[in-house]
């Protein structure tokens, strides 16, 4: 029931979805009006491969999530992450209020132990057709060193084991190729990041290289991630509007992606963008799928 355009384009990417050959083993899980969802898939052919869930309760996009994830215990977001966390579905996927969401992770399903602070993701388009991968891309504006060290560990696991880069090359954004450039967080950073046993750390790379084949995995703090994200995403729309059309450029479609992991929290998490379209969902139930089948999480807690 969470983002812009649902349930419509919700229930359209849904019946795409399970049309699609890859994803004929997949069974959904839909949590929401009942009523509505009945009425949408009454005319397709798949309503077999689909369970409901009634949910009498949504969270709008401009909720505050704290207080919205303890009082609207009905809502689609927390009775899905309820469903993930006794294990009735492997994955749980969304457009709904970011913020929530991974509230509602963090109370629910719980961050894996040792993690310290959960973080979101982003792939990044490089010029010679492959996908890097930046983090974090907003889940915290505010990082200490520490935390950052175990993005470089969580970023280079999804980059291996989702992605398939064998050995994936991990860099700190920073204003400088040089060790002791940037601000005092990516100082303290630097050394951790270079000390951390078990990933491929090339040390700093500036934000000219975030599109070439320098870096696998570009670790940030979520201040500056969020605004590389969305400063693309803005660029790919002007550009799009201008009527330039390029292979590249459209490679910066969210929608080919589906959304973003939240990494470090227990169970498969995929937040969506709030302005999905039935595409967007597609794209979103196939990374879940890929998620899953990655035994991520597991792969994070053998490692940590």
């Amino acid at each position: 029931m969470g983002g812009d355009f649902a349930p419509n384009e919700t229930l359209k990417g849904v019946i795409s979805a399970l049309s699609e050959p890859d994803l004929s083993d997949v069974q959904l899980t839909l949590i929401g009006d009942k009523a509505i969802i009945e009425t949408q898939l009454k005319a397709s052919d798949v309503a077999n491969r689909v369970e409901i869930v009634h949910a009498d309760e949504t969270i709008g996009m401009a909720e505050h999530p704290t207080r919205a994830i303890s009082q609207k215990r009905n809502s689609s977001i927390n009775i899905g992450l309820k469903l993930l966390a006794e294990g009735q579905i492997d994955g749980f996927a969304g457009a709904g209020n970011t913020g929530a969401m991974m509230v509602g992770a963090l109370y629910t399903v719980k961050a894996i132990d040792g993690i310290l602070r959960p973080s979101l993701t982003s792939l990044v388009p490089k010029i010679d057709g492959s996908n890097g991968l930046i983090l974090d891309v907003g889940a915290n504006a505010d990082v200490k060193p520490d935390v950052m060290g175990q993005f470089g560990i969580l970023g280079s696991l999804y980059a291996q084991h989702v992605l398939g880069i064998d050995n994936p090359r991990v860099g700190l954004l920073s204003i400088g190729e040089e060790k002791e450039k940037g601000n005092m967080l990516n100082q303290a950073v630097y050394p951790i990041l270079e000390n951390t046993r078990g990933i491929n750390f090339i040390g700093n790379i500036e934000g000219r290289d975030l599109f070439s084949d320098t870096a696998d995995v570009i670790v940030c703090d979520g201040f500056t991630g969020n605004i590389v994200l969305k400063t693309c995403e803005g660029f790919f729309y002007k550009l799009k509007k201008r009527g330039i059309k390029d292979d590249f450029l459209d490679r910066f479609n969210f929608e080919s992606y589906g959304g973003t992991a939240i990494l470090g929290v227990n169970k498969p998490i995929i937040i969506g963008h709030g302005i999905s379209k039935a595409n967007t969902f597609v794209n979103m139930i196939r990374l879940t799928k890929q998620v899953v089948l990655s035994n991520l999480i597991q792969k994070i807690k053998a490692k940590l």
